[in-house]
């Protein structure tokens, strides 16, 4: 006689960056197995990919994790996870004032949500005639921890790159993944300071998984803000 299998239940969500609803269930013993070897490695690949698969698994397959901007894929991790292991997190922060104390809070995660910077835009115009139309990067393309304005010239050349979706001349639309590497660049190049200063802001103010907690110095008493960004700042 064959054992049970029990029913997970269903739940859903909207995708901050197309306002497309995905249904997602709760992790398993054996997708949580995934994630706590891959954990245990301390290797970054492996946790990425651990974070893919588990993603994929339980959004029933229903969407290309390999394309995900990453604040969607962290944005459903997030949710999958509280719906798995419980949706009050406990952290452990450290105290802004004096930066030796730590303290114990608690965090709802249904109230952590993706947030959009105000002069954020992936639409770069270069002149009345040309504008650029940036993709937002994927987890295996781009650390949202780095930061744009500090890279090394070929690492900042090679990562827009990657998230050039579109070069519009006119009426003339012109697809980055029909030019070549070398071509990109060299379209980069003959940009003025001014136009790639705002396509290093894109990434700047790219939209983020970040939330705003107060923090109580247990010695000193005082209260401090603290923003959490990024997934791992979401777990204790």
């Amino acid at each position: 006689m064959a054992l049970p299998i029990l029913e997970t239940a269903t739940y859903e969500l909207t995708l901050p960056s197309s306002d497309v609803q995905v249904k997602y269930r709760p992790f398993l013993v054996k997708e949580e197995k995934i994630l706590l070897l891959a954990m245990e490695s301390d290797n970054a690949g492996e946790i990425t990919k651990a974070l893919k698969d588990i993603v994929h698994a339980c959004t029933f397959g229903s969407i290309n994790v390999d394309l995900l901007p990453t604040f969607d894929l962290e944005y459903i991790f997030l949710n999958v996870r509280a719906k798995s292991v419980g949706e009050v997190a406990k952290l452990k922060l450290l105290c802004p004032d004096d930066k030796e104390t730590y303290a114990n809070v608690e965090l709802d995660l249904s109230k952590v949500e993706v947030q959009v910077d105000d002069a954020h835009t992936n639409e770069i115009v270069v002149n009345d005639k040309i504008k650029i139309l940036l993709s937002y990067p994927t987890i295996d393309s781009f650390d949202p921890k780095m930061d744009a304005a500090n890279m090394k010239t070929a690492q900042l050349f090679d990562v827009i790159t990657n998230v050039i979706h579109e070069i519009y001349d006119g009426e003339i639309v012109h697809k980055a993944s029909d030019y070549t590497k070398k071509e990109l660049h060299e379209f980069l190049e003959s940009l003025s300071s001014d136009v790639f200063l705002n396509i290093q802001k894109f990434f700047t103010t790219m939209p983020r998984l970040q939330h705003e907690v107060e923090v109580e110095n247990p010695k000193t008493k005082v209260t401090s803000k603290i923003m959490l960004s990024g997934l791992q700042s979401f777990f204790g």
